[in-house]
């Protein structure tokens, strides 16, 4: 039976009962179009409406036809796989970001290849020849300490997408969280609670994300018309352990402070620590905001007060991004403005 739907001819097909298995001219024929086109929509390469589009996944799900990605990657000429280069596989923040590529590659049938740069740019460049020699589709890469120039080089072999940076060129996405307006939202948040003797932990030194978030708790400050005491500005490395011997040398050193903002929850978590050893009370005496919004952020005692930062979301992101280069596209993916949390770890100052 054929009926008109929007303009177009689709083949009503009645889904197949012990006839064999379920095949790709079937799907197009159930949605109208060719097998082409449910070839390339099926692998995320395909420019077609979103019409188009619901068509063939109305066919896939009434005829359950579960697609070859082998077959299909041979026939497109790809592995239908996508290295991902990551930093700390075991991180609460990068295992989000996984988390979100893992599902957005999985909806069109690519698989990721996960591999570890560990914040050192000669191990991140093995990683991009692993991945190459797996002849991976394409490159997806969390932050990391590669230059620009390297990625760009990259970028000319094969589709590249890199977070945490602002970087144009062919072939390469570049999506970046605005790390400035969160470390001032945070640092405004403390000031509208009466705050003024503030103490900011630092990440590493070397992240272009530390130096943002420094810059915007600096902003706010200024802002206020308040001086920026070094001593209340404290260098940790985005690790428990380090917002934890940072809260020390704060109260070994005698810095006068009655709130901390540190520049990720992790580091937050070991200062709540530091903080409860040296009989110092959440909220009570000194109030604490971080930056990221991990998943036990509400559930850290007190709840943590930070900065709202989609990691699940940035992980989508860049998938999306990345089959929207492999598709020939402008990839349009884009990451929302930061937002900040109040949780019971912030109060007003007494």
């Amino acid at each position: 039976m054929t009926t008109k739907t929007e303009g177009r001819t689709r083949r009503r097909s009645a889904v197949p009962q012990g006839e064999g298995k379920v095949t790709l001219e079937m799907v197009a024929a159930h949605a109208g179009v060719s097998p082409s086109t449910v070839s390339r929509i099926l692998n995320g390469t395909a420019v077609v409406s979103e019409d188009k589009r619901s068509a063939v996944d109305e066919a896939v799900a009434r005829l359950g036809f579960v697609p070859n990605p082998m077959a299909r990657g041979l026939a497109g000429g790809r592995t239908m796989s996508i290295g991902v280069v990551t930093q700390a596989i075991d991180s609460p923040f990068y295992g989000g970001a996984l988390r979100g590529i893992e599902d957005e590659l999985a909806r069109v049938g690519y698989s990721p290849l996960f591999v570890s740069g560990h914040w050192n740019a000669a191990q991140e460049s093995r990683c991009f020849e692993t991945l190459r020699a797996r002849r991976v589709d394409g490159i997806i890469v969390l932050t990391g300490r590669l230059s620009d120039a390297a990625l760009v080089r990259h970028a000319q072999d094969l589709p590249v997408v890199v977070t945490g940076r602002n970087l144009v060129a062919p072939n390469l996405c570049a999506l970046n969280f605005d790390n400035f307006e969160g470390a001032r939202l945070a640092t405004q948040h403390l000031l509208d609670l009466g705050h003024r003797d503030i103490a900011h932990i630092t990440g590493d030194a070397r992240h272009p994300d530390t130096q943002e978030r420094l810059r915007g708790y600096r902003a706010a400050m200024a802002a206020a018309g308040l001086p920026i005491r070094p001593g209340l500005v404290v260098a940790g490395h985005y690790t428990e352990d380090s917002g934890r011997l940072a809260v020390e040398r704060l109260i070994d050193g005698r810095e006068t402070f009655t709130a901390i903002f540190a520049a990720n929850d992790q580091m937050a978590f070991g200062a709540r620590l530091a903080l409860h050893r040296r009989q110092m009370r959440v909220p009570d005496d000194v109030s604490l905001v971080g930056f990221d919004d991990v998943a036990s952020a509400v559930y850290s005692i007190p709840p943590l007060s930070t900065v709202h930062h989609p990691v699940n979301e940035l992980g989508q992101s860049a998938a999306i991004a990345m089959l929207q280069l492999l598709a020939g596209e402008v990839p349009t993916a884009a990451l929302p403005a930061p937002r900040f949390i109040v949780r019971e770890s912030s109060r007003a100052l007494r």
